[in-house]
């Protein structure tokens, strides 16, 4: 019997969620706890194993590329369109959201797979507020306001760093992003193992690794398998935005709705995180200690939801996703996303932006 393309890409993205939940869960994978440990404490073992996760995938996505296989072309990532006014401003507010709720989307879906009872009401406010901000009563002001900040890059053929280098050279843009893939590769693993901590945690390398290689494998499987005929499928990968928001949609109207690759990434993560923290940890259920701690988590959701749709992905679906197709709009995010929980962790620390204080918010 043959399965449908949207229920085949369902599945895709369940195996491939899975993966991430079970890698994350197990190493403490998190971007945002990785910007806490370098701006607190000056460690960089998570930033580590975050960056080792985004040179795996650009490495195999560029691969895939410049073999003209998974459609890379075609992702919406590489669009001509540079919409840099949503990436920066997006980003900004992905990144404040962040440090309100202590974790980033990705991270969510794995508390939630491992009994924080918090997770529960951030995931439904995270997808609420992306799903307004995508198609609903938000996305008017997001239209308006940061629709027009956009650059028009047609004349490269794309976004993409290798377009840029392939415009420039007269080479074609999967042959220029394998060599920018490969050296930005060199450079970052060089990074990531001189540091003896990091090189003696296994996990965080196996964590970087799979991350890497399920956000590599998403575009595979919506690029390739996903190359139907008659119902092409769109080529993505592995972000947590407006997925969760979809996720809540095709719960609610099961019977009128249809389950996509982005649903089935968001139960493979909690899926992934409960079979880790059942087999290794156990739960522990955790709930908000008091009124102001839930008012803080509540609106750095909403605001993670409405800027992560904003920049058009979150610290995975921009920060890994987005990086590993050399697109320019993800370091704009991403720096945007670093930015913004910089200031979002020094208000928590400080009460203030400018000032010093004492006073934890």
């Amino acid at each position: 019997m043959e399965i449908e393309p949207h229920i085949l890409m369902a599945l895709c993205g369940f195996g491939l969620g899975t993966i991430a939940g079970l890698a994350a869960r197990g190493a403490d994978f998190c971007t945002y706890r990785a910007i806490e440990d370098w701006w607190v404490t000056g460690s960089n073992t998570r930033l580590r194993t975050w960056a080792l996760s985004i040179v795996v995938a650009m490495v195999v996505v560029q691969a895939l590329f410049a073999a003209d296989m998974a459609r890379i072309g075609d992702s919406f990532y590489l669009a001509p369109s540079l919409g840099w006014g949503g990436a920066i401003a997006g980003g900004l507010l992905f990144g404040w959201g962040m440090a309100m709720v202590g974790t980033c989307g990705f991270g969510i879906l794995v508390r939630l797979g491992s009994g924080d009872m918090r997770a529960v009401l951030m995931f439904l406010t995270l997808g609420l507020s992306a799903y307004m901000a995508a198609r609903g009563l938000t996305a008017l002001g997001r239209v308006y306001a940061l629709e027009p900040l956009r650059l028009d890059m047609e004349a490269s053929g794309g976004q993409g760093l290798g377009h840029l280098l392939g415009a420039a050279t007269g080479t074609a843009p999967g042959s220029a992003g394998i060599v920018i893939a490969l050296v930005l590769a060199a450079v970052v693993l060089f990074w990531c193992f001189r540091d003896a901590a990091f090189r003696g945690s296994g996990y965080s390398i196996l964590s970087g690794v799979a991350v890497g290689l399920a956000v590599a494998g998403g575009f595979a499987a919506t690029g390739i398998l996903g190359n139907d005929d008659f119902d092409p499928q769109r080529v993505e990968s592995l972000t947590y935005v407006l997925p969760p928001g979809e996720t809540i949609q095709y719960l609610l109207t099961f019977t009128g709705a249809e389950i996509n690759f982005g649903i089935g990434v968001t139960l493979g993560t909690i899926f992934g995180a409960v079979i880790t923290t059942a087999t290794r940890m156990g739960f522990h259920f955790e709930v908000y200690d008091d009124a102001r701690e839930m008012r803080r988590h509540l609106l750095g959701a909403f605001l993670m939801g409405f800027g992560g749709v904003a920049a058009m992905g979150c610290t995975v679906g921009q920060g890994v996703s987005g990086m590993s197709t050399l697109a320019v709009s993800a370091p704009l995010a991403l720096a945007s996303i670093f930015a913004g929980a910089v200031l979002g962790i020094r208000y928590l620390m400080t009460g203030s932006l400018l000032g010093r204080g004492d006073q934890e918010v």
